[in-house]
């Protein structure tokens, strides 16, 4: 067993701090929302810390889930940042979605450090974090991934080394370009059935076993079907990740012509007032 911090208990943090001390880890929490951090050890144990530094110190590994590039650098550098607290030979592991010019840039510090630095954003919402089946996608050194890989297992599905620092990152952006082209693919689908004047439900069992189907086909169109929008990844989020898989395609040459569309979408999704909503809102607009 190890000693273990996470620092992170949104959502996805919460749980998936949970599974690691139901695999018998010592873990010590932080939060910003310091009320969150103790909430947790109330339910699970372990100790709540003051500062990623007090949380990281004398740890094996330190696991991160926050927000965005800004949040991983507070947590991560700086006198309260957690690399100030971790000794020589522990390793990071980052499961926020963030550029990869920011995970290169803490994966730097963290070897002048000699600390080891893994990016691991993770995909399965949060479904995925609560019952522990979440795709990991790594970069990062072959060493400091095959240390971290047993931590990851307490709540991943599948997890894969990908290549050096910045490749998980890189595959994130993937994984969101995929879901942005489905949702709304899906949502148009179930909005032109809907004024066709067929039953969605029933179109969807029949299409959904042949070359349509899909994750989101099978567990999101029922509820975009009833209008409910409280399942999972919201769209303020998205468009944080998608500004980020735009970003990273005009410094490489790539084109994303669907993504930066359907990125507009969820920009109106916004005006609308469903910054909150989950991604399968984008039905809104059709509607």
């Amino acid at each position: 067993m190890a000693r273990v911090a996470f620092l992170g208990l949104g959502v996805m943090g919460f749980p998936m701090a949970r599974h690691l001390a139901a695999k018998g880890h010592t873990v010590t929490v932080y939060n910003r929302t310091v009320a969150k951090a103790e909430a947790w050890v109330a339910q699970f144990g372990g100790q709540a810390a003051a500062t990623p530094r007090e949380a990281a110190l004398g740890q094996e590994f330190v696991m991160a889930c926050v927000g965005n590039d800004e949040d991983l650098r507070d947590v991560c550098i700086g006198p309260d940042g957690a690399f100030a607290g971790m000794t020589k030979g522990a390793v990071f592991v980052d499961h926020t979605t963030v550029s990869a010019q920011v995970t290169r840039e803490m994966s730097s510090v963290a070897a002048f450090m000699g600390l080891g630095f893994v990016d691991a954003p993770v995909s399965g919402g949060q479904a995925g974090a609560e019952n522990g089946v979440l795709s990991v996608m790594c970069g990062g050194d072959a060493a400091h991934y095959a240390a971290a890989e047993p931590m990851i297992a307490a709540y991943a599905r599948v997890c894969r080394l990908l290549g050096p620092s910045g490749s998980g990152q890189i595959a994130k952006m993937m994984n969101q370009i995929c879901i942005a082209g489905l949702v709304q693919g899906l949502a148009e689908a179930l909005a032109f059935g809907e004024k066709a004047g067929l039953d969605g439900e029933a179109v969807v069992e029949v299409i959904s076993q042949g070359a349509a189907g899909s994750w989101q086909m099978a567990n999101r169109h029922k509820t975009m079907l009833a209008d409910k929008f409280d399942f999972g990844f919201a769209v303020d989020w998205m468009r944080k990740d998608l500004g980020i898989c735009l970003a990273t395609a005009n410094e490489i040459g790539a084109s994303l012509p669907v993504t930066a569309l359907v990125d507009q979408f969820y920009k109106d999704i916004q005006r609308m007032g469903g910054g909150r909503n989950d991604t399968s809102s984008l039905i809104r607009r059709l509607k």
